[in-house]
Order: structure tokens, then sequence, then C-alpha cells
């Protein structure tokens, strides 16, 4: 299994440096990864860095309570996009979600969907390891209704998402949306967990480890 083309290379930690963005998108371009995932003021320097090598630059919004007022989060969305980020992933209103104001997280899904452009891909991080699970199906309900691409477990910041989180979101999406995992997957085995389950992408800060631990390492 080629694990790279299913990692988003990610470092969205507040001491990241620019000298730490570059070394990323050198890694993601040499690893041939799905994307680079940053904090959106390390957009244009990505977008800058990954020109021409199919590596996506990807910014976050939202990120990472999802507590945002909804127009906060559409201007954020939109101008990362307009410096060069072809992915979003989007924190939903977690305190909406647990609260079961289904219709009120939709509607706010649907306004970022509506203000980017289709060729983006908006992924929708709705925190298992926060929100109960009785309310994922729900959530990812939700997910679907706005039209976005993807339902994302979590933002790694709130602990591991166990593949058991990933296998209930793939039934519940029932093949109208794809799933993302992350949250604390740093090895081979765990992402071909995450994948096995029905992962279509998994976000990590150790995506060179796992390739390398997988054997998967030649510059392809």
């Amino acid at each position: 299994m080629e694990l790279n083309r299913f990692l988003d290379q990610t470092l969205l930690l507040p001491g990241a440096t620019e000298n730490d963005i570059e070394r990323l998108c050198l890694e993601a371009i040499a690893y041939h990864f799905c994307a680079v995932v940053v904090n959106p003021v390390f957009i244009p320097l990505v977008s800058d860095r990954l020109k021409g090598s199919g590596v996506k630059a990807c910014s976050v919004a939202g990120f990472p309570l999802g507590a945002n007022r909804t127009e906060t989060k559409v201007v954020e969305a939109c101008r990362a996009v307009e410096d060069g980020a072809e992915e979003i992933d989007v924190v939903a209103n977690i305190g909406r979600l647990a609260a079961g104001r289904f219709a009120e997280a939709t509607k706010e899904l649907q306004a970022i969907r509506r203000a980017l452009p289709e060729s983006v891909i908006l992924k929708v991080i709705i925190e298992t390891p926060v929100l109960g699970p009785e309310f994922w199906a729900d959530a990812v309900k939700a997910v679907v209704d706005s039209g976005a691409d993807f339902v994302k477990t979590a933002t790694g910041f709130f602990g591991v998402t166990p593949v058991d989180h990933v296998v209930r979101l793939v039934e519940y999406a029932g093949g109208r949306i794809k799933v993302k995992a992350a949250g604390g997957i740093r090895t081979a085995d765990k992402a071909q967990a995450m994948i096995s389950a029905g992962a279509a992408r998994i976000g990590s800060s150790s995506s060179v480890a796992i390739v390398t631990d997988s054997g998967d390492n030649a510059e392809k």
C-alpha cells in the first residue's frame, strides 16, 4: 500500500516557524503526499513552494475549537483560497452539534461551502474525541447536507482517535461523503488500520515517520 498517497502532511502547532514550514513542503514534495496542512498565515508560502509539485496547499478555518462566528470562518476560508489554498479543513461548531442543534450547524457549513469555489475540497472536523458518539450520525448527516467533501474525525488537539471512530463515521457516511482520519496517527500500522476501516485521507504530523516505518520511503 502506498501510504503516502493517503497522507496530509500537517503542522498546526502555534510555535511553527517559516523554516519548519519550508521543511514540511520539501518533505511533502519528496514523498508525494496529498497535501500540506498549515495555519492560514503560512498559506502564501506553502502555495508558492508547492507550485507544480502535485501536492496541494491546505488551510484550516475555525481551528481548533470551531467556536468562531460563521462570518469569521467564511472570511478565513475565502482568504486562504485567495492566498493559494486548494483545500480547507474547517472545524464545525462542536457546541451546536453537542446540543443537538444540527440544523444550525448545517446552515453554517453550507455558508462556508457556498462561499468557496467548487474546485476547493472542503473537509469538516466534528471532533469525535469530544463529541459524544450518540451525536455522530446526525453530525455526519449535517456535514453531508452541507455539500462538503469529507467528514474528518478530529483536530488532534483533544486526544487520540481510535480506529472504531472511523468505522462508525464510514458507516454513517454510507458512501455519500469521504472520511478523513486524524488525531494521534503516528505509525504505519495505525495509518493502515485507519485506511482499512475506510478512511480516504490521513492527517498526521508524523507523515515521514509513517512512510519510513512502512518501507514506502523512496522518492517516487
